[in-house]
């Protein structure tokens, strides 16, 4: 097939239609509209990257339209898979019309995929792997063909060779012959896989305060396994996720191999160790906020992460400590803290004091977390008697993040799903089992605008809400919960307070419209209730809008919104954030 690049000739072409060389056009030359005859889709495609002047002026500038747009038309629709188009431009009374008829369109005939060096052996593995690889082609015979595809097609071909054992796989040779008079391609593609690697030494470059020991107790291989790309990326998300480096590079060169061993070279930049941070914030939930914060990567000189702090919002203050040891060998990493918290929401004053042990780890998408925590709490619900819990629950969490952009998202989901509990026989005050599922999902909807559905559901099975910490129970209401209603005022009605229930269920339907940069405005319509049986459920629901900002660290958000319940509006700021 000839090497085209339509897009280049298409400008550099129709750049001339304003300015033809050798003429000048008289001031008072007539203008005439130019129009594009095609069928859909072709025509939108054309109008896409052909960009014809909307008018012309002059016998000259017509003649140049007519003797290049043709042409720059016939290589973008080459493009697409159309080799055989007819296109004439036409003079009418009140316009001159560019007609296209694209004319049949290619299909792939027929697929030849060859292998050389060590893939193309004859041993059982690697004439499996070649039929994996051939029946993976993605262009199959019957597709209709286009070049973004073909390029496509051979590029996942080549990294799909590259991801395992083949480091150095390269496209050793490809050919597409269009026959146009019967519209089809016949497609060959030959990939030099190379030897086979392993992974040799592990070399590491950047390290002042940490112990090499530090980053080789990361990496998810060992030295003489087979070479996979996936081990690498695994690896270098590893680092990025730790606290001690703020740049990670992980490069294996094939070039340097000694024998079939591939070294692995790791460069790194380390964060400062010790960091004090200050804050102040506002948000409606929880009111004006401040807050210091101690970190140190390097605690005890053993490189545990030490991260403190102190908290005070209107509603809420915390005291709190956390200890991160260092991950072993699988990811996994164990974790200690502790906090003193106090709060006054919706009437109901509580003091707590929590203990806690945690193991969690990050792979890929996915977030795990095992902990073991000791609580007690006392609370005061205005009007009601006072009552101190003790609870010492183990929970389990999975959450999953799979969304194309962590703070501005567009497409994809989130979901949060936790588990746990507390028995009698174990310093607990009461028996019970939580559960709790969240998720989040976004749809992209035009160039620009996003439809976001979230939803949750928690319950937590007792024989009474009575001796359960908060924690453990259910409220709702206010930001990113349902919109209309005070923060947390919608659970069980205690006394003058409101107080947590057993059940939760909370849906959300939002519709931001961007404005192309960073300014949006968004509707939505929210409904949830907390209460203490599930049959007690009644859905209070909120409808509004509210206007939008990206800012550095995700979309602030400030909505007003009308609840069903009261019929009253109250507005709501808030960063957005997906749990």
């Amino acid at each position: 097939m000839r090497n085209r690049k339509p897009l280049f000739l298409a400008a550099y072409c129709l750049a001339l239609l304003s300015a033809p060389a050798g003429a000048e056009t008289p001031a008072d030359a007539p203008e005439t509209a130019v129009t594009l005859v095609a069928p859909e889709p072709v025509r939108a495609f054309l109008a896409k990257h052909l960009e014809l002047p909307a008018r012309l002026t002059g016998e000259d500038a017509q003649a140049v339209l007519t003797r290049r747009a043709g042409r720059a038309a016939a290589d973008l629709l080459a493009t697409e898979g159309y080799f055989t188009p007819r296109i004439e431009v036409r003079r009418t009374a009140a316009a001159l019309a560019v007609e296209v008829e694209p004319g049949p369109r290619t299909r792939v005939d027929s697929v030849a995929i060859e292998f050389l060096g060590d893939l193309a052996n004859e041993d059982a593995e690697r004439a499996a792997r070649r039929e994996r690889l051939r029946a993976n082609w993605p262009l199959k015979a019957g597709a209709f063909f286009r070049s973004a595809d073909w390029e496509a097609a051979k590029s996942a071909l080549l990294a799909d060779v590259a991801a395992a054992d083949h480091a150095a796989a390269r496209l050793a040779g490809s050919r597409a012959e269009i026959d146009p008079a019967h519209a089809k391609a016949r497609l060959t593609v030959v990939i030099d896989a190379g030897p086979a690697y392993r992974f040799g030494a592990l070399s590491i470059e950047g390290l002042e305060r940490y112990d090499a020991a530090l980053v080789q107790g990361l990496a998810p291989f060992a030295a003489c396994e087979a070479y996979r790309r996936d081990a690498l990326l695994t690896f270098q998300t590893r680092l990025q996720n730790t606290p001690w480096f703020h740049s990670v590079i992980v490069e294996a060169d094939p070039a340097a191999a000694i024998g079939d061993a591939v070294p692995v070279h790791v460069t790194l930049a380390e964060t400062p160790s010790k960091r004090v941070g200050f804050g102040l914030g506002y948000g409606t939930n929880a009111g004006a906020r401040g807050e210091v914060n101690y970190r140190n990567h390097d605690f005890l000189g053993r490189a545990w992460d030490l991260n403190s702090g102190l908290r005070v919002e209107e509603k809420r203050q915390a005291l709190f400590a956390d200890l991160g040891l260092l991950p072993d060998a699988r990811g996994y990493r164990l974790g200690f803290g502790g906090r003193l918290e106090a709060s006054d929401i919706q009437g109901l004053a509580s003091t707590r004091q929590v203990l806690g042990a945690s193991r969690s780890r990050v792979a890929d998408r996915v977030e795990t977390r095992l902990g073991l925590e000791w609580q007690r709490e006392e609370r005061r619900p205005a009007g009601a008697a006072i009552e101190t819990d003790d609870a010492l629950a183990l929970d389990w969490r999975w959450i999953r993040r799979a969304a194309d952009d962590a703070l501005n998202p567009r497409r994809g989901n989130v979901i949060d799903f936790r588990l746990g509990g507390a028995s009698t026989h174990l310093l607990s005050d009461r028996d019970f089992v939580r559960t709790q599922l969240r998720a989040q999902q976004w749809w992209p909807i035009g160039e620009r605008d996003t439809l976001s559905l979230r939803g949750e559901a928690g319950y937590t099975a007792a024989t009474s809400r009575f001796g359960i910490p908060q924690d453990y129970l259910f409220r709702t209401g206010g930001a990113q919960t349902v919109r209309g209603y005070a923060y947390q005022s919608l659970g069980v009605r205690e006394g003058n307070a409101v107080v947590g229930g057993r059940a939760l269920l909370v849906g959300s339907l939002e519709y931001t419209h961007w404005f192309g940069g960073s300014w949006g405005v968004a509707a939505f319509a929210d409904g949830g209730d907390a209460a203490d049986l599930w049959r007690d459920l009644k859905l209070a629901t909120g409808v509004g809008a509210g206007v939008r900002w990206k800012s550095p660290v995700g979309p602030l958000a400030f909505d007003l919104a009308r609840g069903s319940r009261s019929g009253r509006w109250h507005p709501h700021f808030a960063l957005l954030v997906a749990f």
